[in-house]
């Protein structure tokens, strides 16, 4: 068997793990980044290069910084202003989309969901408003905003170490070119129509998340400290060029600060870091560099390209791009289907001559778009219980959404991103 073979069966293998989710996703990552290894289609410093990459040191800096401001209580504060100027159940819906969908273009837009949910559940107790029309719109915000920045969904950075291998990246905020105008064409929709796609639900669900925390016992200074520090992370990043320092240095020196003065322990600190995600991440880009190394990549970019002609439009290319990345993204993970498709996407730009930050643009935004199903992207699982939801409520709110994403997308993409900019 060739290694191009080898690669495609393990793409193929990859692929059915993340959608049928039989074994832990990460756990899925790692035979393939084993098994590349095995069969000598990569060499180990190879297939084990993504785990050093340094969007992995990225990450772990930023679980870092995003955990002090939510384990100060400091994430709830910021949450718990929405009852102040959100009285009916629609100004909550907007007001909560533009919250959680600001935070997770400047955290993790998981990690974001996941500690404002019970931040919900407690809003719609106190306003008597059923959570279920509350809890959906948190985690369809949570999804769109992690297209406003860099560092808002790990998509976003397979999509820069890929370009990164080529000379090429993305600045901090340049996902927000398209990302901005999609959240807020989604809070828009959500405002006028789709709040009525919005189910009932069981308010009385039961979950996990039904747990308050308390934070009184928390100094304050922690967490103005968790909030200084953050704003002072980002400002970094946003100015790398100017100030010489790498984006994953700024993340590590505003993580070490905070376990340095005592905002968290050193065993929160660990705590807070996504093991699940690195492994993803160093896994998958053994599969992404395979692809790349043995021509298996170019292969599926040469049959997807002949499906197409041999002078496709660029507007139907992206299109076709779009909403392949659409539809795998809601029947696997989010990560993984960016995982999948980058290198994939490289080869299409390779064959073409084209821009690989117009079609790796694409693929991140298609995949970002996990709507309409709970297995999409954490987020979504996370309340589904607590909302009382079944599947078909996610399709239901979910699949408009995606239509609405595209038709605000697609024209920014060849706006913004063309295939052949001049």
């Amino acid at each position: 068997m060739t290694h191009i073979e080898i690669t495609l069966l393990l793409l193929l293998f990859a692929t059915v793990m993340f959608v049928w989710e039989r074994i832990p996703l990460a756990l899925t990552a790692i035979i393939v980044c084993l098994t590349l290894v095995v069969t000598g289609v990569l060499d180990p410093k190879t297939a084990f290069n993504g785990f050093i990459n340094t969007n992995v040191i990225l990450f772990v800096g930023m679980f870092v910084v995003g955990a002090a401001l939510f384990e100060t209580g400091m994430a709830n504060r910021i949450g718990g202003l929405v009852t102040r100027f959100a009285k009916t159940e629609r100004q909550l819906i907007v007001a909560i989309m533009v919250i959680v969908g600001v935070l997770s273009g400047l955290l993790s837009n998981t990690g974001t969901a996941a500690i404002l949910i019970p931040v919900v559940i407690g809003i719609a107790a106190k306003s008597g408003f059923s959570r279920s029309r509350l809890l959906m719109p948190l985690v369809l915000a949570a999804a769109m905003g992690g297209n406003l920045s860099l560092i808002g969904a790990p998509g976003n950075l397979i999509a820069q170490s890929a370009l990164q291998n080529a000379g090429l990246e993305f600045s901090f905020f340049e996902y927000a070119k398209v990302g901005l105008p999609l959240l807020v064409g989604g809070i828009i929709y959500f405002a006028f129509f789709g709040y009525r796609l919005l189910p009932a639900g069981n308010s009385s669900a039961i979950s996990g998340f039904d747990q308050e925390h308390d934070f009184s016992a928390v100094p304050k200074w922690k967490q103005i400290m968790s909030l200084v520090v953050m704003v002072a992370t980002i400002l970094g990043m946003v100015f790398e060029k100017a100030i010489g320092i790498p984006l994953h240095i700024t993340a590590c020196i505003g993580a070490a600060f905070l376990v340095l003065v005592g905002v968290l322990t050193e065993k929160q600190a660990y705590h807070s870091i996504d093991t699940q995600t690195i492994f993803i991440f160093g896994g998958t880009l053994a599969l992404a560099s395979a692809l790349d190394q043995t021509g298996a990549g170019a292969t599926v970019a040469t049959f997807i390209m002949d499906l197409l002609g041999t002078e496709p439009s660029p507007a139907v290319l992206l299109m076709v791009i779009f909403f392949i990345s659409c539809a795998l993204t809601n029947f696997m993970s989010n990560t993984a289907t960016t995982a999948l498709l980058v290198p994939i996407g490289m080869s299409i730009a390779a064959n073409l001559g084209a821009d690989p930050r117009a079609v790796l643009m694409a693929i991140v935004i298609g995949g970002s778009c996990a709507y309409a199903t709970p297995i999409g992207m954490p987020a979504n699982l996370m309340v589904l219980s607590a909302g009382g939801y079944k599947f078909a409520d996610y399709l239901r709110c979910g699949l408009p959404l995606i239509f609405v994403a595209g038709a605000i997308a697609i024209p920014l993409l060849l706006l913004f991103f063309p295939f052949f900019p001049a």
